[in-house]
């Protein structure tokens, strides 16, 4: 169900904000297990709990460092891995190297690993759909140095599967039918193999997804709050576009502009699981003030 925000008989346009939006629980906890360290000792990040810049910028003032996963150095002796999670060889690499280590791995990110585990040890030879290169994926594929990758329909060709068994499993944060796609490109690519799908995109992403078509279906124009570098809320983007709504992606209310809304009676709003709580009020109390000029 749409909450429908009436702002007085006055307004230019009514916000109606998604029945699930933002920061998804796995994040919340992340952030504040680093929080909580933070405010005791000096701490390394090891990537980004979000990608976010207000996430970043809150923990750097409690003195929190950054660093790359596969650095394998820091200025501190306690690190943290993030809610993207880590694959078993860099985590133990950290901790044989004798630092402390914290890992605030999101807990359907570790049912993805153990998912590409079974499918392995089973004798399916290993896909993950997802975006090469991302956090998350580098940690799915690290233990299993046959895993291949693909991102979409494209990148099947591109698959060298020799094997009858080929087991799948999905970054956590891709759209569902999306993923489904490249799932039924592959049974035509391998019409003979047997293709086991395990499916490891994670609730609070198919919430989201589920609710913002909703959205779309009641709106022309849809702000999207999130990271400049957040994979998930630019899905979220693409996916009103491809619905046919008109979608902007912003960071913050100074990105808002009010030439977006002439003529517009009704503006969705919704945000990435990277996309504090507050960060989408403040757009939404901005929304509200330019509906009122």
């Amino acid at each position: 169900m749409l909450l429908v925000m009436k702002i007085c008989n006055e307004v230019k346009f009514d916000v109606l904000v998604a029945s699930h939006y933002g920061m998804c629980f796995g994040v919340k906890a992340a952030i504040a297990t680093a929080h909580k360290i933070a405010d005791k000792k000096t701490i390394t990040i090891l990537g980004e709990l979000a990608h976010n810049a207000t996430v970043k910028n809150n923990l750097e003032k409690k003195g929190a460092k950054h660093a790359k996963l596969d650095d394998h150095r820091s200025t501190t002796k306690h690190v943290i891995i993030t809610a993207h999670g880590a694959s078993d060889k860099e985590r133990n690499r950290w901790t044989d190297l004798g630092y402390t280590v914290t890992d605030t791995t999101c807990p359907l990110v570790h049912k993805a690993h153990a998912a590409l585990r079974d499918l392995v040890v089973s004798g399916y030879a290993p896909v993950v759909i997802g975006k090469a290169g991302h956090i998350e994926v580098r940690g799915l594929i690290g233990d299993f140095p046959t895993a291949q990758v693909v991102l979409d329909t494209g990148d099947v060709d591109k698959l060298n599967l020799m094997q009858s068994k080929i087991g799948v499993i999905s970054q956590t944060t891709q759209q569902i039918d999306h993923v489904d796609e490249v799932i039924d490109t592959m049974r035509q690519k391998f019409p003979h193999a047997e293709i086991k799908f395990i499916d490891t995109v994670c609730r609070p992403t198919k919430e989201r997804q589920n609710a913002l078509v909703e959205l779309c279906s009641k709106v022309n124009v849809i702000i999207v709050v999130g990271g400049v570098n957040s994979n998930n809320t630019a899905q979220l983007a693409r996916k009103c576009r491809s619905l046919g709504s008109i979608a902007y992606h912003v960071q913050s209310p100074a990105d808002l502009c009010s030439s977006w809304f002439k003529g517009i009676t009704q503006v969705g709003l919704t945000a990435g699981t990277s996309t504090p709580d507050q960060e989408v009020e403040l757009v939404k109390q901005k929304l509200i003030e330019l509906s009122q000029q």
